[in-house]
């Protein structure tokens, strides 16, 4: 048997799927999910880590390759004493998953949580290597980590790589760390992920942990960019940062939408309602994370406000909520505006069978579920979604079913 020699292919924008932009290092490129004139304008490390961690990013292309390799080098933070999964590349060739491949080496900033300091631990690249693939030409999609900033070195195969262009319509959602897909297993377990490939939509993800908080830039990015659906999913992070009041969070919604629409005046925008998180419901922020759980290896969250505040304009995520509602009703002149209570993707008798096992986020299964939900919800036969997908997709999304859980 004859070894087909391998060769380098750039990593260019071409191949590149769910980044606003590919920042040249020393090593490579490095996948950005929001445009670099956020960060100039402001520099929040908060946002800047999250956003450069490539949630829904992947490399899609169309080969004959037998053999393929990705060398990558992972970057993570991790907190002393707290176990915190590594993330993962998933490989999917022709619309199956093939390869789950955990990441190993990178540098890791080390975090001592209750004095603060930090340490520095370089290590090694890491190489994700596919092979033995089918003959003929094949659609392979590399998901790049969620919950790691990645560079990406260099890809090699034994066969040339053709860009793809996207099967679907463009579906841009912006949310939290449960949107990135903090505690999901792996990049294509994330919920945005299950549901984009259930409803047969090309994501873009702008989930982004401790970030959901009605920014106006981020309503800019989603103006300017190509999107064909849109979805928006408030409240944890402007509860757990106790960010605003009552009086400035429905005006700032406003807000948002507004500009969004300046740029998609007529494209299909689903609100989403937070999902059911207990802590919270009628407690507000801050939230914090509770000492007595350092010593479990396991960090777990609390709300630190004081129940009833609510009076005073403090958020809860039932206030929340119904704020929410009251604004898609505000804008009934908007056809296209839709609203999706988030415990209908989760809710307090989904609580009892799977606890968010920090308090704040959900698990691998949960994930999968809240993705079949929002599936059938916003993609199914009669979701606001459906008429851009297709037949197909909507037939994908409301033949999906989560009884067997």
């Amino acid at each position: 048997m004859t070894t087909s020699p391998m060769s380098t292919t750039p990593i260019t924008s071409a191949l590149v799927r769910g980044a606003a932009e590919l920042e040249p290092t020393a090593r490579g490129v490095r996948p950005h999910r929001l445009p670099s004139w956020v960060g100039r304008r402001f520099p929040d490390p908060q946002l800047l880590s999250m956003e450069s961690q490539p949630a829904g990013v992947r490399l899609v292309f169309r080969s004959r390759a037998r053999r393929l390799e990705l060398e990558s080098h992972p970057a993570r933070v991790g907190y002393r004493g707290v176990e915190r999964p590594r993330g993962g590349i998933d490989v999917f060739v022709d619309g199956e998953l093939c390869l789950q491949d955990a990441l190993t080496g990178g540098d890791l900033t080390e975090i001592d949580l209750q004095t603060g300091s930090t340490a520095a631990v370089p290590g090694p690249s890491h190489s994700t290597v596919l092979e033995g693939l089918p003959e003929g030409e094949k659609l392979v999609e590399i998901w790049l980590p969620h919950n790691e900033s990645l560079e990406l070195v260099e890809l090699r195969s034994d066969a040339p790589l053709e860009p793809s262009a996207p099967a679907g319509p463009l579906w841009v959602h912006h949310g939290s760390s449960i949107s990135q897909g903090s505690n999901a297993a792996i990049p294509s377990g994330t919920w945005p992920a299950v549901a984009a490939r259930l409803g047969g939509a090309e994501l873009r993800n702008l989930g982004f942990g401790g970030s959901a908080l009605v920014d106006p830039f981020l309503a800019r990015v989603i103006r300017d960019a190509p999107a064909e659906l849109i979805s928006l999913a408030f409240g944890i992070n402007v509860v757990n940062l106790d960010a605003m009041r009552l009086r400035a969070f429905v005006p700032a919604v406003h807000g948002f939408l507004d500009t969004v629409r300046d740029g998609h005046p007529d494209t299909p925008i689903l609100l989403v309602t937070p999902i059911f998180c207990d802590i919270h419901e009628h407690t507000p922020g801050p939230g914090a994370i509770d000492p007595a759980s350092f010593a479990t290896g396991q960090a777990r969250f609390l709300a630190t406000g004081t129940p009833g505040d609510e009076a005073f304009g403090r958020l809860t995520l039932t206030v929340i909520r119904r704020a929410l509602r009251e604004v898609v009703a505000r804008r009934s002149d908007d056809p296209q505006l839709h609203l999706l209570e988030g415990t209908a993707l989760y809710g307090e008798e989904d609580a009892r069978r799977l606890p968010l096992p920090d308090a704040l986020h959900p698990d691998a299964p949960t994930h999968q579920l809240i993705g079949e939900r929002f599936a059938r919800a916003a993609f199914g036969a009669s979701g606001p979604f459906a008429g851009a997908v297709g037949a197909v997709g909507a037939s994908r999304a409301a033949g999906d079913s989560d009884e067997r859980r």
